[in-house]
């Protein structure tokens, strides 16, 4: 058998003389043993590691979502004013702390609610936050109606829905009166 000299097509030289038959090291056939066991130890290794990057990002989310299921949240009775305070038929916003402040809440602990005086020993409460997905709604005293400025949903003033995406009305607060004081009963803020 001849052999040959191929021409290395980007110097334009000989390079080093093999046979017709032989090839470079590289260029293993696709039946080879070790070349098989290597693309499958490749394969199985990025197979584990997207596993393991996704359980990574999965955990925490998992977490997030039931987390709140498993933590008991205690149901506190907070002091917002005086009965006197309060005049019949105005609604006021009054701020109080959350029943579940974390350690690290800082300021997202207060939250707020709307108390309104519909007799002389009787209150009405409102949570603050939109049914549709928890926006603060405001009092809007001339027109008698609680709007959420973030999607337009409107409230008739007993905190039924009056338009706009909101599907319930108005979480309402437990009030009582314990002496002079109003009282409302602390709850978690509701999920939309």
């Amino acid at each position: 058998m001849e052999k040959t000299a191929p021409v290395d097509p980007g110097l334009g030289s000989p390079s080093p003389e093999l046979d017709v038959g032989e090839r470079p090291a590289d260029a293993l056939p696709k039946d080879d043993p070790n070349q098989i066991a290597r693309r499958q130890l490749l394969g199985r290794m990025s197979v584990a590691l997207g596993a393991g990057g996704g359980l990574a990002l999965a955990v925490p989310m998992v977490g997030f979502v039931i987390g709140p299921m498993w933590r008991k949240v205690p149901h506190e009775w907070r002091a917002v004013g005086k009965i006197d305070s309060f005049r019949l038929g105005e609604t006021v916003l009054v701020k109080f702390e959350d029943s579940s402040p974390l350690e690290w809440a800082g300021v997202t602990a207060k939250t707020a609610a709307w108390l309104r005086r519909v007799g002389k020993d009787e209150f009405v409460a409102f949570c603050i936050n939109c049914a549709h997905l928890g926006c603060p709604v405001r009092w809007l005293p001339d027109a008698e109606l609680f709007m959420c400025p973030c999607h337009g949903g409107v409230y008739y003033a007993d905190g039924t829905v009056a338009a706009g995406p909101p599907q319930h009305p108005l979480t309402r607060y437990r009030v009582r009166i314990q002496g002079d004081d109003v009282e409302l009963r602390t709850d978690p803020i509701p999920l939309a």
